[in-house]
């Protein structure tokens, strides 16, 4: 257990910082930024792991059941429509508060699926980890606020409450399509995970393989939308920048750090056993959520902001971190 826990802890610090260095990228738009890295992220990342890393790779994929990769690469279609819209958030309302409330909404639900689709645990473990989820699920409603109060605290206007209502509702919205990674893993994973082991392959390598048939279907529906936001704004012509090397080696390090956190977590998830795909979830997203919000305050996110609406942060991280504590014993029991 303690291994498993240990492998979602740091999957969830790599997620939490994969987002930070597109702040430090020049003369390209958001949509410049964002293709960018989830074209590498979703299509060469993957595919550099899988093949390079899993003998018989070839023959992993032809193992897999059609109906099981269907409903996988279906349930992959609609994380990439959220995770896209994450992104867009993340612009809108800033890091801290986007990370809070996409992942809130996935640990709520996606945490939920792997019940659903394997059935209920013992009442004292599911109780134990319902009540953990509760309270993080609290720590994130603690954070939505403060983030409501930071930006009435920065200027207030009309225009910046619509970007922040506009921003909240586009981070609830992805964050219950993007749960269809829970369900894609949820329901590949252990047929995956034999194809691997049949090749002659280590057990952790079938974190790589389930990955790769999640981020190559959804980086379609995303690279569809940015396809279009990029010829419809006119923005291709940004790319052709002196800064281009530069913003392409910050991507490149977001897709590796975002790839090896999924694929990290789909190990949690196989080493905490049966309610690993709800336990290793949640613990995965919070500590997501923990490291976005200190990178936050790192990069002054909140430094306009009144102590009211720091403590408001402060009391959710501090929920975020109990909640997961509760989780994990939940899982030990």
């Amino acid at each position: 257990m303690i291994e498993g826990i240990l492998w979602a802890v740091l999957a969830g610090l790599m997620l939490g910082l994969y987002a930070l260095p597109e702040k430090f990228t020049k003369d390209f738009e958001f949509e410049n930024t964002w293709s960018l890295f989830f074209a590498i992220n979703t299509f060469v990342v993957p595919n550099v792991a899988a093949f390079l890393l899993i003998d018989g790779f070839s023959e992993v994929l032809a193992a897999i059941p059609t109906g099981i990769l269907i409903g996988m690469v279906v349930a992959s279609l609609l994380w990439g429509i959220g995770v896209m819209m994450w992104g867009k958030a993340i612009n809108h309302i800033g890091l801290s508060l986007g990370f809070s409330l996409f992942i809130g909404t996935i640990i709520l639900v996606g945490s939920l699926i792997p019940f659903v689709i394997n059935g209920l645990p013992e009442r004292p473990v599911f109780a134990t980890i319902m009540g953990g989820i509760f309270v993080v699920l609290v720590g994130v409603v603690a954070n939505g606020k403060a983030g409501i109060m930071r930006q009435a605290d920065e200027q207030g206007t009309q225009e910046k409450k619509g970007s922040m209502a506009t921003g909240i509702l586009i981070a609830v919205v992805g964050g219950l399509l993007a749960t269809g990674f829970s369900y894609a893993n949820t329901v590949g994973g252990a047929v995956i995970h034999e194809a691997v082991i049949a090749q002659g392959n280590p057990e952790w390598m079938s974190a790589v393989a389930v990955m790769y048939v999640i981020y190559m279907a959804g980086g379609v529906a995303i690279a569809v939308y940015f396809i279009q936001q990029l010829t419809a704004k006119k923005l291709w012509s940004k790319f052709n920048s002196p800064s281009f090397g530069r913003n392409a080696g910050l991507a490149t390090v977001m897709g590796i750090l975002n790839f090896a956190a999924s694929a990290g977590f789909a190990y949690a998830a196989f080493k905490l056993g049966s309610t690993g795909g709800t336990v290793g979830y949640a613990i995965f997203n919070t500590v997501s959520v923990a490291v976005a919000i200190v990178s936050g305050l790192i990069t002054k996110e909140w430094i306009n902001a009144s102590s009211k609406s720091k403590n408001a942060l402060y009391l959710g991280l501090t929920c975020m971190i109990l909640g997961i504590v509760i989780v994990a014993i939940g899982n030990g029991l």
